[in-house]
């Protein structure tokens, strides 16, 4: 039986300055954007060739203040070019941290939510040295 993480809720005091900054300066594909009353309205957000979505809004009665959110943790395929990317956006990212476990970017929100971005280290070249 499969499980699948589908959808991560992040906190922002502005919805539409949190879509603009994942949509433009992350790259994120803008799934829906739905008000469905006057106090709430939903928004679906996926980074690029991710199976899990991110979701902000208004009145979807989140418990985390904005901003809180620091446990979101994305691969990606190339930590040197990601951030020579992001710095080009006006993003302001930390990195390239090297660990024996991967390669990290650190990137903050508008509302400082932050987030971990991991290039995985290269297990076959490790395995072919042994």
């Amino acid at each position: 039986m499969d499980w699948k993480i589908e959808l991560i809720f992040v906190p922002v005091t502005d919805v539409d300055r949190a879509k603009e900054f994942y949509v433009e300066k992350l790259g994120f594909n803008a799934d829906h954007d739905q008000r469905v009353s006057d106090d709430l309205r939903f928004v679906q957000l996926t980074p690029p060739g991710s199976a899990c979505s991110i979701a902000i809004g208004e009145g979807l009665g989140l418990t985390m203040a904005p901003g809180t959110q620091d446990s979101i943790q994305v691969v990606i395929p190339d930590a040197d070019a990601v951030l020579a990317d992001l710095r080009a956006k006006g993003v302001e990212a930390e990195g390239v941290d090297e660990q024996a476990w991967g390669r990290f970017i650190t990137v903050k929100d508008p509302d400082g939510n932050r987030w971990t971005l991991q290039q995985l280290p290269d297990y076959a070249a490790g395995a072919s040295a042994s």
